[in-house]
């Protein structure tokens, strides 16, 4: 099985974020979100069914807003699933 990664770290003003998270919003709306920086790329392909969790901490003066979206690839799935049952 193949890995494909991408990572982005910088510190960003929220007008910013807002600006990124539109674009992420119009990618679902697509069906087809790309994140590109620095020669790197990665495109994925939300579809059907997703597990969506979002948490947020606050501690003292630290605050934490995580946002993650979980699916597996329809094409993959269906090919897991098309193997039938045979009983004898």
């Amino acid at each position: 099985m193949s890995e494909e990664k991408f990572v982005f770290d910088s510190l960003q003003d929220s007008e910013t974020i807002k600006a990124f998270l539109a674009s992420l919003t119009e990618g679902f709306e697509k069906g087809s979100i790309t994140l590109s920086t620095n020669g790197d790329a990665i495109e994925l392909k939300p579809d059907g069914l997703l597990n969506f969790i979002v948490k947020a901490r606050k501690k003292g003066t630290e605050n934490k807003l995580s946002i993650k979206v979980e699916w597996k690839d329809a094409a993959k799935l269906k090919k897991d699933t098309d193997e039938k049952l045979k009983v004898s």
